[in-house]
């Protein structure tokens, strides 16, 4: 069991690396696809509104089926899925073929997304420590091999379809190939008399409560992907190369917190996870706010990273652990929730720079920041069949 455990761990990581690095392809290909088809910046926004609304919708569909038909079965076949629908952007070449491309792209990510989250928390349930922010930075690293490849592209010279065409076919084998290293379905203890199937009972308050946080540090994350650079260059009037280091720097300490909030938490425990990093993200962000120099902005950016990296993990291990017949569903509407939150932050932003400067819209981050960790308290289990509580969790499985 303990092999098995830990070749499902492995095939777990390979799964989020690929659903970065199949995003990340595509991110790379914009500006060329954009030109392809022939349409303006402004209206690649709304594109983009397309491409997260199938990815909402393939979260929830992928968060039922997975409680239905089992992880092992559902996040390949959304691994496939993903891959294959990513070469359809490349394809395109006219407006309303990308539109539908990215709304299919989008399903498949959202899937894909989704039962990959269910099947790391089995595998946090069965290691019995957390493991879910692991998980999570490997994702970044996704995003780091579609850069590198995108630009290998550029510099052979092929064109998008050429470029998203070979990236499908690889991650539709990778897809197939780490299939059989997940774990098969988790017995789950039958369901209470009167409850029924886990898509039709009533919704816990406190899942509605996960998934406003998850919202509220989601927005914080999306701001900070399309804002930060700007802020320097804008608010400071840093050089573009200089500039460019907000992001790098939000980016690094994120990954980097990723990789160390799972000792952490096994430590002291999920809620000082999120208690402490929103308090930090909202001393970060505040600096950013109002701050005068260069290197305090950057400073400032590195703090929001660091705030922020282990915060989403500890949300989605405890919707998927707060009740294991319906880890799917629960996790589909804390992350389709903040799936809204990553999409309306740099509006959100945006809008409020017709009110007033730049930096200072950045304060009501801060507002979120302060708000998510005052209720951090809503990640202690509210049942015995939670199995990650405080700080006191089982380490016999190390690495």
């Amino acid at each position: 069991m303990e092999r098995a455990l830990r070749v499902a761990r492995v095939a777990t990581f390979v799964y989020f690396v690929l659903n970065g690095t199949l995003l990340g392809m595509w991110v790379v290909q914009i500006p060329a696809i954009e030109e392809r088809v022939g349409i303006s910046h402004a209206a690649l926004g709304g594109f983009l509104v397309l491409l997260g609304a199938g990815a909402f919708a393939g979260m929830q569909v992928g968060g039922r089926l997975s409680d239905r038909l089992g992880t092992r079965t559902v996040v390949p076949l959304a691994g496939v899925l993903c891959a294959a629908t990513l070469v359809l952007p490349g394809l395109a070449g006219e407006p309303w073929a990308l539109g539908a491309a990215l709304l299919l792209f989008g399903f498949g990510n959202g899937t894909l997304d989704v039962s990959m989250n269910a099947h790391a928390v089995q595998v946090e349930k069965a290691y019995e420590r957390p493991v879910m922010s692991a998980f999570h930075a490997t994702f970044s690293v996704g995003g780091v091999l579609a850069a590198l490849a995108g630009a290998a592209a550029v510099d052979i010279g092929w064109d998008p379809a050429t470029t998203l065409g070979t990236a499908a076919g690889i991650g539709v084998v990778v897809a197939l190939t780490a299939a059989r290293g997940l774990l098969p379905a988790a017995p789950t203890a039958p369901a209470a008399e009167g409850d029924g199937p886990a898509g039709k009972r009533p919704v816990p308050g406190r899942i509605w409560l996960l998934a406003v946080l998850a919202l509220l540090v989601m927005l914080c994350e999306g701001a900070a992907n399309d804002w930060s650079v700007l802020h320097l260059e804008d608010v400071l009037g840093a050089p573009e190369s200089t500039a460019a280091l907000a992001y790098g720097t939000y980016a690094a300490t994120m990954t980097a917190g990723r990789l160390l909030a799972d000792r952490i938490s096994a430590r002291f425990g999920p809620v000082a996870v999120l208690r402490h990093g929103a308090a930090l993200a909202a001393v970060g962000i505040t600096a950013v706010a109002l701050a005068p120099w260069i290197w305090v902005a950057l400073t400032g950016w590195a703090l929001f990273g660091l705030g922020l990296s282990g915060c989403i993990p500890q949300l989605f291990s405890a919707a998927g652990h707060a009740d294991p017949s319906a880890a799917g569903t629960n996790v589909s509407r804390v992350a389709g929730l903040g799936y809204i939150g990553m999409l309306a932050g740099p509006a959100v932003i945006g809008w409020l720079t017709h009110l007033m400067a730049l930096n200072h819209t950045f304060l009501l981050l801060t507002l979120f920041c302060a708000t998510t960790a005052t209720a951090a308290g809503v990640l202690r289990p509210a049942s015995p069949r939670e199995p990650l509580e405080s700080g006191a969790r089982s380490t016999t499985l190390s690495g």
